[in-house]
């Protein structure tokens, strides 16, 4: 019985079955705080618990899922190439943004990490959480860090960043769309990228842009930064 609960169709089940119920849950009360992903990563871990899984037998058995990311990413291509009309005379503005935004979210976890006296193993985990996932783990391991803090890390980054992220922008008065996608994609990957495809097609566009210039520009900079430092 064990080995059918823990095989990779039962894993695979439960993270879509999963996201399944958090998605009725998302369209019923529609609150940030119900995100989908919040709600199935959840459930996953309750069910886990209960059914006695350790994490490598679901990592295992979820590796698919994982295999995914990375043309998932690519597809947000398509979005873009609907609104490249929008991003023609832009290129400058949005390579500075995105290059200054790693740098930025780089130096900062590490002079914060120094000054609160985190290990250099668990800083090295947390200096790419502004990478998409499939970008930010192999940094991690090239930088000394754990896989498995960085993997929660950039997810609870997307999380919080798809939460606050639009209310954040609407207090600074940030309004210009590829200015809002710009933010929530290079801040929050691919849960804000998802946020931004709800508040418009452009913001959404520019979002999934963003995944890819940021984490470009973060494994361009974090050897880099790290020397210099």
């Amino acid at each position: 019985m064990k080995e059918i609960i823990s095989s990779t169709p039962a894993m695979l089940l439960l993270v879509i079955g999963s996201y399944y119920i958090g998605t009725l849950l998302y369209r019923r009360i529609r609150s940030a705080w119900v995100h989908p992903v919040a709600v199935a990563m959840i459930l996953c871990i309750v069910a886990l618990l209960v059914l006695d899984i350790d994490y490598p037998t679901f990592k295992a058995g979820t590796a698919f899922l994982d295999f995914l990311l990375g043309p998932t990413v690519v597809a947000l291509g398509y979005l873009l190439y609907e609104q490249i009309e929008h991003l023609r005379g832009r290129e400058i503005a949005i390579f500075a943004a995105t290059i200054i935004g790693g740098a930025v979210g780089i130096t900062s976890v590490i002079l914060i990490g120094h000054l609160f006296g985190l290990d250099e193993t668990l800083i090295a985990s947390l200096t790419p959480k502004s990478a998409t996932m499939p970008i930010a783990i192999p940094l991690s391991e090239l930088s000394g860090g754990l896989p498995a803090v960085t993997a929660v890390v950039v997810f609870l980054t997307g999380l919080v960043g798809s939460l606050i992220g639009p209310w954040l922008l609407d207090v600074c008065h940030i309004t210009h769309p590829i200015a809002r996608g710009l933010a929530l994609g290079s801040a929050s990957h691919g849960i804000g990228t998802s946020r931004a495809i709800e508040l418009g097609a452009i913001e959404g566009a520019v979002s999934g842009l963003a995944i890819g210039l940021t984490g470009v520009a973060i494994s361009l900079l974090l050897p880099l930064v790290e020397w210099m430092m």
